[in-house]
């Protein structure tokens, strides 16, 4: 059964959707199989992937029930991953769903019938909180943040851990923080390794940091995980690191 991974910062340009695409493609090279579903109506996750835009086969009529989810499910360049494409009519779901009683539970309930059929299901969030963030949150066993190493990070922080308890609290008891994950991190920096260290007081970290990284940066333009893309990188070796990381690190380990 999927452990279901929604990956959430409320802070826009920490990596949230390069960990999404790359975490995703290293855990399928390693023939975990791998579903990533794009519920930012921006559609970064779907496009660094190399898939199509396109709102019929999206995760958009699946939320309104007139598709279930195995028929949008869309295969990739990678044996063991598939993706759930975005569109930008998803932007409308705050306002179309605004009246409906099961508006934050339609992802979960759509998951369910696909569950058994991976090992890892991550949910690339949108960089807000709305009805989709929560439609994440209700459906995920854990959150993994990434967060770049500055000091309005830890602001950004502090509001995604409260919204997190507010979720335990009412919709989904079982929603745990996976782990913190630096990204675009630079050693050299000492702002940096003062946030880092300060985010370790209070957070579990993940081992691994993702480093600035060009090649990284470059393969959405490409279409492509950086695995495919350059596997020799920097930026690759950092998240085939966390790939094992997590696979090492047992669901009953996570706080």
């Amino acid at each position: 059964m999927a452990r279901v991974v929604a990956i959430s910062n409320q802070k826009g340009g920490v990596g949230k959707t390069t960990t999404a695409v790359n975490l995703a493609a290293s855990l399928a090279v390693a023939e975990q199989r791998v579903l990533l579903l794009d519920v930012d109506p921006q559609g970064n996750a779907t496009s660094g992937v190399g898939s199509r835009r396109d709102r019929e086969n999206s995760l958009y009529p699946v939320l309104f029930h007139e598709r279930p989810l195995p028929e949008v499910i869309q295969s990739t360049d990678l044996p063991f991953l598939d993706v759930v494409p975005a569109c930008r009519d998803l932007s409308g779901v705050e306002v179309e769903l605004v009246d409906e009683e099961d508006r934050v539970c339609r992802l979960r309930d759509a998951l369910e019938t696909v569950k058994p059929r991976y090992d890892f299901i991550f949910v690339d969030c949108p960089p807000s909180l709305g009805i989709l963030t929560l439609n994440a949150l209700v459906a995920a066993d854990v959150v993994l943040v990434p967060m770049q190493a500055e000091y309005y990070a830890l602001e950004g922080l502090s509001d995604l851990t409260d919204t997190i308890e507010r979720v335990r609290g009412s919709l989904n008891p079982q929603l745990r923080l996976h782990g913190v994950l630096l990204t675009m991190f630079d050693a050299r920096n000492n702002l940096a390794n003062q946030v880092a260290d300060e985010v370790r007081k209070h957070f579990h970290v993940f081992d691994t940091v993702i480093p600035r990284n060009i090649r990284l940066a470059e393969a959405p333009s490409h279409g492509r995980p950086v695995i495919l893309y350059d596997a020799t990188s920097r930026g690759s070796h950092g998240y085939l690191s966390l790939a094992r990381e997590i696979l090492d690190r047992p669901p009953e380990a996570v706080a």
